[in-house]
């Protein structure tokens, strides 16, 4: 059963990963890279603030830093835990994908995806209310982790993975977060 899902793991892989062109490799290296994301999260954490005030703008942003903190501290467990070679760096199958980047760290399960489900579930449960169309905020962590197997670096099983995870610790914090706000912004 483990070895059907780790071959449908591949073969999806090299699927999604072969879609891929020349014409488009710079496009998605500039999707991958977190620091391209500033904008977005400048312009988002703005209608926040104008909808919610600074105080608890600064208690959200509190919560999404502890959120990423243990989101990426479980990740890199999981990573040195199990040790699966990512795409790129698989001589099994690293000669039939296309590799556009290459990383040295292990790939299960993907840190990019549970980050930004992590903090995508998280906004949501709590801003729901406040925006109309919050929802389209889980294009971020779709197209974001699309990104890392278009690169050769993740399987999408890693991805999965990271969704799941992502969305579970999410979740979690909120929970923490809707028991502790009254405590500091009752009403």
């Amino acid at each position: 059963m483990l070895e059907r899902i780790k071959e449908l793991d591949i073969n999806l892989l090299v699927y999604l990963n072969g879609l891929g062109s020349e014409t488009f490799d710079k496009f998605w290296l500039i999707i991958t890279n977190q620091l391209n994301w500033t904008p977005l999260f400048l312009l988002m954490f703005y209608f926040i603030y104008k909808k919610i005030g600074g105080k608890q703008t600064l208690y959200l942003l509190l919560f999404i830093a502890i959120l990423i903190t243990f989101t990426d501290q479980t990740t890199n467990l999981f990573k040195h835990t199990f040790q699966r070679l990512r795409p790129c760096n698989n001589p099994d199958i690293n000669s039939i994908i296309r590799i556009v980047q290459v990383r040295k760290s292990y790939s299960f399960f993907s840190g990019h995806a549970a980050n930004t489900m992590a903090v995508a579930t998280f906004l949501f449960l709590v801003l729901k209310r406040h925006f109309k169309y919050l929802g389209f905020l889980f294009l971020w962590p779709l197209i974001f982790a699309y990104s890392r197997i278009y690169l050769g670096l993740h399987y999408p099983g890693d991805i999965v993975t990271g969704y799941f995870f992502g969305a579970l610790f999410g979740f979690l914090i909120y929970l923490v977060y809707r028991k502790l706000k009254p405590q500091y912004f009752p009403g």
